[in-house]
């Protein structure tokens, strides 16, 4: 067939190390699909990328038609089928999340803008570079002309931590936990949520609150633990998530491709317009979502508790702010 054309920014970073080898031998878009890798970095980073490329081409994959090492946005973002942001600048030290906020929001707008001139209108945009919610958001933004729909950001590392803590807590696999949510922000106001979530114990299927029976752990140290997860990574590896990052891209992505499995949903931040949970319109906000023919579409009619209400709003104020800081950089960039 013909083949997929994707491309990984900050494609010379961590992340980027063990996503590419992921995606190229097929975990990703399946084992028959050949791919064209487009790789983007700053111009620093160039010999880096090199060295990947290298690596890539040592590595001898079947499925992998070409690599395209560029620091250049109209040669990075022509054609795509599927653009994969990982480059955003990091928060340094002494960094207000304001300063970086607006250095992102000069990238952002740019490869909104590259993509809106480039790509094709049908390509599937996955934000990670954080301030990832509001990154996405920018970019969306800077490319009117291609459905907002096609822009999600990354939420499933966080989705996979929720499901794995439950999973550890109980002695199963995470295979065995479904349908855990991450509402709002993948920053440390989000909301792991397990109200709706089912953990499959001896072939029964049970809610996890029945399961676990340990409300207060449920409610405190679970969530604290899946909220400060990214913080406790670097303060043990001194280098920030990078393996289990470039995993939950793989998945969220891979979803994207493939829709979701029948009776499973899975969280990503998406546009929120039009949602049914009281989250307000034009935020880029983290949703339990099913997946169809390459669209997604919100789960609807979950009962909402107060306890839940409550986190779920505080996110939501978080990503108002945000976007209204964000907003005002646009403006002026």
């Amino acid at each position: 067939g013909e083949p997929v054309r994707v491309l990984v920014t900050g494609a010379a970073g961590q992340i980027a190390y063990s996503l590419l080898y992921s995606i190229a031998k097929g975990d990703v878009f399946g084992k028959e699909q050949p791919l064209i890798l487009v790789l983007l970095d700053i111009t620093p980073m160039m010999s880096v990328l090199e060295g990947v490329v290298m690596e890539l081409q040592d590595c001898a994959l079947p499925l992998l038609r070409e690599v395209i090492p560029t620091d250049k946005e109209e040669v990075a973002f022509k054609d795509l089928d599927v653009a994969i942001l990982v480059g955003s600048m990091p928060r340094r030290e002494g960094m207000e999340r304001k300063d970086l906020l607006k250095a992102n929001v000069t990238i952002f707008k740019s490869q909104g803008a590259a993509l809106d001139k480039y790509a094709k209108k049908t390509v599937k945009v996955v934000v990670v570079g954080n301030p990832a919610n509001t990154n996405c958001l920018i970019a969306s933004k800077s490319a009117p002309s291609i459905p907002k729909e096609n822009f999600s950001c990354l939420t499933r590392l966080d989705h996979n931590r929720a499901k794995s803590q439950i999973a550890l807590k109980l002695g199963l696999t995470a295979n065995d936990v479904k349908n855990v949510i991450i509402w709002g922000n993948h920053s440390s106001t989000q909301y792991p949520d397990v109200n709706h979530a089912k953990v499959n114990v001896k072939g029964k299927e049970v809610g996890v609150y029945e399961a676990i029976k340990d409300d207060s752990w449920l409610k405190g140290d679970f969530i604290l633990t899946v909220q400060q997860r990214g913080a406790a990574v670097i303060k043990a590896r001194k280098l920030s998530s990078a393996m289990s990052a470039a995993k939950a891209i793989c998945d969220h992505v891979r979803d994207i491709w493939f829709g979701t499995p029948p009776g499973e949903f899975v969280s990503m931040g998406v546009i929120s317009d039009g949602n049914s949970y009281g989250v307000p319109e034009d935020l880029l906000y983290s949703f339990p979502v099913v997946i169809k023919d390459k669209t997604w579409k919100l789960v609807e009619g979950l009962p909402i508790n107060d306890f839940s209400r409550e986190k779920m709003d505080l996110t939501a104020k978080e990503l108002t702010e945000e976007k209204e800081t964000a907003v005002e950089f646009l403006s002026s960039a």
